[in-house]
């Protein structure tokens, strides 16, 4: 099915991946409450959301954005995946449809203590809020515990055709633990276990160092060109 969608330009501003490039954005005007159907199509379409907007980068001179989402029936993991899996054993996954009191303690620690250069320090609770969650899908919170601890959360959207990885934050003493690549390996074992196509990663920038893992989870596809493209997994030992 094909929908049509009213859509506005922002202005111009700094680009907080590519240092001294200017970025605009294609915006979503239509209401999208509880509208999952045409949500899964604008993520098609390379669209993203943070919080209720819904948003694609329509910038003038640049086109390094590319949408990535994993094939997840296909995808199979790396050597350094599968260590992942086995450092990280030991934490118990609990797949949750509400959101704890317990998370935005845990995100400020995250946001203040390992993303102090970033966009969303200092952390409120405000923005938590805002950025976070939506009316326009389900949401799944896919947690992960040590012992009775909790020490992560990735926030992802529940879509007919795939899930969507919002954000992962975690508590900052296991930053050792790799947890944000973990997140990703349970986020595909969920998407895998409902039945789903695709997991999506959000907005990949080759020449942005701190995005290229997402390009490591085999095979994926990425969007350009209006087309999306499928990268098989390399021949060579990973």
């Amino acid at each position: 099915m094909i929908y049509d969608f009213r859509l506005g330009i922002s202005k111009e501003f700094s680009c907080n991946y590519l240092p001294g490039n200017q970025e605009r954005l294609l915006i979503v005007v239509d209401e999208l409450h509880a509208q999952a159907n045409q949500y899964d199509y604008l993520m098609h379409q390379g669209f993203r959301r943070s919080g209720e907007q819904v948003y694609r980068p329509h910038c003038k001179a640049c086109h390094a954005c590319q949408s990535v989402k994993v094939m997840v029936q296909e995808f199979t993991p790396s050597k350094s995946q599968k260590r992942s899996l086995k450092k990280n054993q030991h934490l118990r996954l609990v797949k949750s449809r509400t959101p704890s009191e317990q998370y935005y303690p845990l995100f400020e620690r995250y946001i203040n203590e390992l993303h102090a250069d970033g966009a969303m320090y200092p952390a409120s609770a405000e923005q938590y809020q805002s950025f976070l969650f939506t009316h326009i899908c389900k949401q799944y919170f896919v947690e992960l515990y040590d012992g009775d601890k909790l020490v992560s959360v990735a926030v992802t959207d529940e879509l007919p055709s795939a899930l969507s990885a919002v954000y992962t934050f975690y508590d900052p003493d296991y930053r050792k633990n790799g947890l944000g690549i973990y997140s990703i390996l349970k986020q595909i074992h969920v998407a895998q276990s409902l039945g789903k196509e695709f997991l999506y990663l959000g907005y990949q920038i080759d020449d942005c160092q701190k995005m290229n893992y997402k390009t490591k989870f085999y095979p994926h596809q990425r969007l350009y060109n209006n087309q999306w493209h499928i990268v098989p997994s390399p021949s060579y030992s990973r």
